[in-house]
C-alpha cells in the first residue's frame, strides 16, 4: 500500500520544480489530482495549473497549507519570512512539511513555522523529466511515516537518498542541484567547437548530445571508476591524449572545483541570511569583474 494513499498534498509557490512534483506525483498514480490544491500568486499560473492538471488552485498560501496533509514549499527564498508567518496558524503537528527553498536550512523553517516535522530536499533540473537526484534531510520529529510519504513523493521526480547529515544537503546543492549547469555549458562549448569545425548546428548538437548520453549509460553499465575509462580510450600518441593535454593545460579540473565551490559558498550565504530573518544578500561582484 503506498504511503501516499489518501493523503492530501498542498504546493505552496507552484513553480518549475514544484510543478515537477504535482505532475510526477499524478502520472504515477500516488496521489488523485483532486486531492491536490495549489497556490501561486499569479492568477494566470493558477489558471494553467488547474486546467493542465486538474488540480484545485487558491492565491492564499494560509488556505492551501491547512487543507494537505503534506505541505510542499516551493517558494523564493526572498519571499520565505514572510509566506512562513502566513502559513504559521494553518499547521497542525501531525503535518509533513517538505521544503526545496534553495539554502533554506530546517532550523530557519522551524523558527518561521513553529513546526517541527520537516523534510529539506535538494532537488535537481532533470527532476522536470521524472530523472532528477534528490538529496534530503528530515529533522527528528519526522516520523517513519512521514520519512515513507517523503521518499514515495520525492520518488516520483527520479532518485532520492536520505543524508542523515544536513550538512550533505548544503553540498549537494552545490554538486548535483547545480550540476546540470555545469554540463550544459559543457555541452554548449562542445558543439560551438564542432561548428567551428564545420559541422552544421543542428548536426553538431545532435552529435554532442549523443556523445554524452552514450559516454553515462557506458559509464553506469560498466561500473568502472572515470579515470579507468578515460584511460580506456586514451592512446599513447593519439587524438584524445592529446585533446586531455590541452585540458589539463587550461585547467579544467581546478575551474570546476571552483565553481562548485563557489556554488557551496553562496548556499552557505542564503542558510545564514535565511536563519538569521534576513533578506538573502545580491552576490558580491568577483575581483576584477
Amino acid at each position: 500500500m503506498s504511503p501516499l494513499r489518501a493523503s492530501r498534498l498542498s504546493v505552496i509557490g507552484a513553480g518549475v520544480m514544484a510543478e515537477a512534483m504535482i505532475a510526477g506525483v499524478i502520472e504515477r498514480k500516488l496521489i488523485e489530482a483532486s486531492a491536490i490544491v495549489a497556490s501561486h500568486p499569479r492568477a494566470e499560473r493558477r489558471a494553467f495549473l488547474k486546467e493542465k492538471y486538474g488540480i484545485e488552485v487558491t492565491a492564499g498560501n494560509a488556505e492551501a497549507a491547512q487543507r494537505g496533509d503534506i505541505v510542499v514549499l516551493g517558494i523564493k527564498p526572498q519571499v520565505m519570512p514572510r509566506v512562513l508567518a502566513e502559513m504559521r496558524p494553518s499547521l497542525a503537528p501531525e503535518k509533513l512539511v517538505i521544503s526545496i527553498i534553495a539554502g533554506a536550512r530546517t532550523d530557519a523553517l522551524r523558527k518561521g513555522l513553529d513546526h517541527a516535522a520537516l523534510v529539506r530536499v535538494m532537488p535537481n533540473t532533470p527532476a522536470q523529466i521524472g530523472m532528477g537526484m534528490n538529496i534530503w534531510y528530515a529533522t527528528d520529529e519526522a516520523t517513519e511515516a512521514h520519512r515513507a510519504q517523503a521518499r514515495a513523493l520525492l520518488g516520483a521526480l527520479g532518485r532520492e537518498l536520505q543524508v542523515e547529515d544536513e550538512r550533505f544537503v548544503a553540498m549537494a546543492t552545490a554538486v548535483s542541484g547545480t550540476g546540470p549547469t555545469y554540463v550544459f555549458l559543457v555541452m554548449e562549448a562542445l558543439i560551438d567547437s564542432a561548428v567551428h569545425l564545420g559541422f552544421p548546428r543542428h548536426l553538431a548538437h545532435d552529435l554532442v548530445l549523443e556523445t554524452i548520453k552514450g559516454s553515462v549509460e557506458f559509464a553506469e553499465r560498466s561500473g568502472k571508476h572515470p579515470a579507468q575509462l578515460r584511460d580506456m580510450v586514451t592512446s599513447p600518441g593519439g587524438t584524445s591524449a592529446a585533446a586531455l593535454h590541452e585540458l589539463e593545460r587550461g585547467r579544467l579540473r581546478t575551474v570546476l572545483a571552483d565553481a562548485v565551490w563557489a556554488a557551496y559558498q553562496r548556499t552557505m550565504s542564503l542558510s545564514d541570511s535565511l536563519s538569521a530573518g534576513k533578506d538573502p544578500e545580491p552576490m558580491a561582484p568577483r575581483q576584477g569583474s
